[in-house]
């Protein structure tokens, strides 16, 4: 089974992209970020033509989650216990920054799409450390109930845990990204159970998955590592390969980031 995430930064925008993507590299399941759409104003046709059945969520231009499938796709769920709010006060709304399903023989894959968290002291970075601590308690209710689950978590974390994982930390200092409190937090899921499938196959310094559109990053090989499949121990048994699709962040009308692939023999 191919599994990939992608922030698409539009999937309006970019469906022609991801129909190319799916079947250039045969992808069974693909994780989708930032949709920045409702369902109903997104058209899926030419996806469910290539043999795909999706499951979206989206409340406004902003955020948004989805999977596609072409391995069953069963058991949508758009939220976890105890994750945030966001404003946290009352009133608060629960974003669309999650989605999952159960595809293939009984792999739940999660499309996550982390807050970004803007500025140290700012609410957000708050309520994004919070966010992320749901995710880890997910995930270990997961493996306490079963040891052999096969869940993944896979998206835009918009958390560079390790120092080669941007191009320039002294760029960074004072920003939020590659925070202690951010690293613990991922690393937080990582120590539940869930490893990067990716990163054996993929080493850094150097390998990023996200380049800004500002100051021409991508040219300059001025990139951030934040897109990731974590993977359950039974999912992390199963992974043959993995690679970072770079050339998805080329040429016009691309995303400013790049799908990460990952293949595994369940």
């Amino acid at each position: 089974m191919r599994i990939a995430t992608w922030n698409i930064n539009s999937l309006r925008a970019r469906t022609d992209r991801v129909v190319a993507f799916l079947q250039r590299h045969d992808v069974d399941v693909l994780a989708l970020q930032e949709l920045k759409a409702r369902p109903e104003q997104l058209d899926l046709t030419a996806i469910h033509a290539a043999g795909y059945e999706t499951a979206v969520h989206g409340l406004n231009q902003w955020n948004g989650v989805g999977l596609i499938s072409r391995v069953g796709l069963q058991d949508v769920r758009v939220a976890m216990e105890a994750v945030p709010t966001w404003p946290e006060e009352e009133g608060g709304v629960l974003e669309a920054r999650m989605l999952s399903g159960v595809v293939g023989d009984g792999l739940r894959v999660w499309s996550l799409y982390v807050p970004n968290g803007r500025e140290i002291d700012h609410p957000h970075y708050a309520y994004k450390l919070r966010w992320l601590e749901a995710v880890r308690a997910e995930g270990a209710r997961e493996l306490a109930a079963d040891p052999e689950a096969r869940t993944i978590f896979a998206g835009d974390f918009n958390v560079a845990p390790q120092d080669d994982d941007v191009w320039d930390m002294g760029f960074f200092e004072g920003r939020t990204h590659v925070t202690a409190p951010e690293r613990e937090a991922f690393g937080a899921i990582v120590d539940a159970g869930y490893a990067d499938l990716a990163r054996p196959y993929t080493p850094g310094p150097g390998v990023y998955t996200f380049w800004d559109y500002q100051a021409l990053r991508f040219p300059k090989k001025e990139g951030m590592r934040i897109d990731f499949l974590l993977g359950s121990p039974a999912v992390q048994r199963a992974v043959t390969d993995a690679r970072i699709d770079r050339d998805e962040r080329k040429g016009k009308g691309a995303s400013d980031h790049a799908p990460v692939i990952v293949d595994l023999e369940l």
